[in-house]
């Protein structure tokens, strides 16, 4: 099934709870936008794609919301709620280009109220559509760059929770084993929230992919140890120079990977290609509750002291010097990053 859909029968939009994962697999109903927001706000939806193509499905359901009332009286509403819908999670660009594409279509249209639902149900479904294309294709560009035999670490987690199906880094690694190669799969934990150890992990056992789950700190010592050949991740924004935004820890992997000669791949839509961005450093950095952190325990104790403090960054910005390639629906693009996608941006982008 896909990690988000359009229940026609039941007019809801239908995802997979990615909070109770791995202990429960839930499936949750929305019958309004906001709940969706608040979905994408705490991270029961997760993953840069999928929370592009939920944003989608949250316009869809606002203006079912508002259909019976005036046409510029659902317009203004429309346009409030898309502004707030694009502060939900400030640093993944598929939010902000969906939130885009939509402005950009209510501001256009010229029909009536119920029209426009209509037209907007129908954007949502084509993209969710139009992703499951895309991931295939980052999909098979991407497992032409493992071997048979290859020891992969994976940081977070970009399979087919993170999308609509199949996913982008983790979709490559698991093309690569449907076309019977032989790998095997160190799963960073990826702290706090553990996307790596409760989804990677619970999406490799469906695929039955041979894994280990290792913490974050341990990558680097497994890469001198001569036990990896190949590091994946995804993106939540890159920018027009290469640099990518990913989740946290990202950066270090990179960073020990390069010392280890070691090849980095990142592997993501071109949605998520930012070029108002001209570098890493311009993108905004989410930071979370420090909850996420203080909050975990260990044989059922706190593993902080109860007046203690954390910082919380969400993600990290890896300079594109420490990625060997960057991996789109396109193909697989290759240093010096900045003309490749400069290119890209030459011939425009649809949305």
């Amino acid at each position: 099934m896909r990690s988000i859909e359009w229940i026609k029968e039941k007019n809801v939009v239908r995802a997979i709870d990615q909070s109770r994962l791995p202990g429960e697999f839930t499936i949750i109903e929305f019958k309004q936008a906001d709940e969706i927001r608040t979905a994408i706000k705490t991270m029961t939806i997760r993953g840069a794609p999928i929370i592009g193509v939920s944003a989608f499905y949250a316009m869809a359901l606002k203006a079912r919301e508002l259909e019976g009332e005036s046409f510029a009286w659902m317009k203004e509403r429309l346009l409030q709620f898309a502004s707030h819908l694009g502060f939900a999670r400030p640093t993944a660009v598929n939010l902000g280009w969906a939130v885009e594409a939509t402005t950009k279509l209510i501001n256009a249209f010229t029909g009536s109220s119920g029209e426009l639902s209509e037209v907007l149900l129908a954007l949502a479904n084509q993209k969710a559509d139009e992703d499951v294309a895309t991931n295939l294709a980052i999909s098979h560009y991407g497992a032409e760059l493992i071997n048979d035999g290859d020891h992969i670490i994976h940081h977070c987690n970009t399979g087919a929770l993170a999308s609509v199906d199949y996913g982008t880094a983790l979709g490559c690694i698991r093309l690569a084993h449907e076309q019977g190669k032989r790998i095997h799969i160190y799963v960073d934990e990826t702290r706090p929230r553990l996307q790596g150890s409760r989804l990677t992990a619970w999406e490799l056992e469906q695929y039955k992919i041979p894994y280990e789950i290792i913490t974050d700190s341990s990558a680097g010592y497994l890469m001198r140890l001569g036990r990896v050949e190949k590091v994946f991740f995804g993106a939540d924004r890159v920018a027009s120079n290469g640099d990518v935004v990913n989740k946290i820890g990202t950066y270090m992997l990179a960073l020990a990977a390069y010392d280890n000669g070691i090849p980095a791949y990142a592997a993501f839509p071109l949605s998520t290609l930012d070029f108002a961005s001209p570098n890493g450093e311009a993108v905004p950095i989410e930071e979370r509750s420090g909850d996420e952190i203080l909050n975990l325990q260990q044989n059922g104790l706190p593993v902080a002291p109860a007046n203690a403090r954390a910082l919380n960054y969400a993600f990290d910005v890896t300079p594109h010097r420490l990625i060997d390639a960057l991996v789109t629906e396109k193909g697989v693009l290759y240093p010096p990053f900045f003309r490749s996608i400069s290119v890209l941006n030459n011939n425009g982008r649809t949305i």
